[in-house]
């Protein structure tokens, strides 16, 4: 599968004055921007950023980008799901996950992270992917935000909306281990319907191994 990436930009006006956002890009255009402290929902900020900058090349890899004119608020990340994931199981070349989205606290409440989502749509080939993204409470900013787990889970639903993931039902473990916890998925157009019954038995494998268990005594 060549993973064809198309880049695309877009300003938006917010009450902190204009920013950008575009993507895809390549390492070396992210390298030419600074890297803002408060991005550390995951991570420190520059062992942040350099996750990042190695997302943007791997073949699959996308990351979107807002910024400032020259400092990173906000960024949007894709790339297969990690090896040690039950979503890389069977090794789906078409699955992505949307692996991370962080906006600095002042920029929130700018619609920055729907429209990092909408510029990562406008390129047709995520077509050829199905999308998912895998949401738990504990990573959520719940204490920054002054939100209660169930508000800010449909702020979560809204954003993702913005990008075409809806919820869907799965019985992977860690999801289904807190009600608030969801799975969003989004398919593409040019997907298969073997691609698809492939991604249902991925969503509900715990199910599928006690069958498989049972027919197997």
């Amino acid at each position: 599968m060549e993973h064809t990436k198309t880049y695309y930009k877009k300003k938006l006006e917010t009450s902190l004055g204009e920013i950008t956002i575009e993507g895809p890009l390549p390492s070396t255009e992210l390298k030419k921007y600074y890297f803002h402290e408060q991005l550390i929902a995951f991570r420190p900020a520059q062992k942040q950023f350099e996750a990042i900058l190695s997302i943007a090349d791997f073949p699959e890899g996308r990351i979107i980008i807002a910024r400032t004119d020259n400092t990173i608020i906000g960024y949007v990340t894709y790339l297969h799901p990690d090896p040690l994931e039950r979503w890389s199981t069977f090794n789906m070349e078409e699955l992505i996950e949307l692996g991370a989205v962080e906006i600095i606290p002042s920029f929130r409440g700018e619609h920055v992270a729907s429209n990092l989502l909408r510029i990562s749509m406008m390129d047709s080939y995520m077509e050829n992917y199905i999308v998912i993204s895998t949401e738990y409470y504990w990573h959520w900013d719940l204490e920054g935000s002054n939100l209660s787990i169930w508000n800010y889970r449909k702020i979560m639903e809204k954003m993702m909306a913005a990008g075409g993931l809806l919820p869907a039902p799965t019985d992977d473990p860690e999801i289904i281990s807190h009600p608030a916890n969801c799975l969003m998925v989004r398919i593409g157009q040019n997907i298969q319907c073997e691609s698809i019954e492939r991604f249902d038995k991925l969503r509900f494998l715990s199910k599928h191994h006690h069958r498989s268990m049972r027919e197997g005594l």
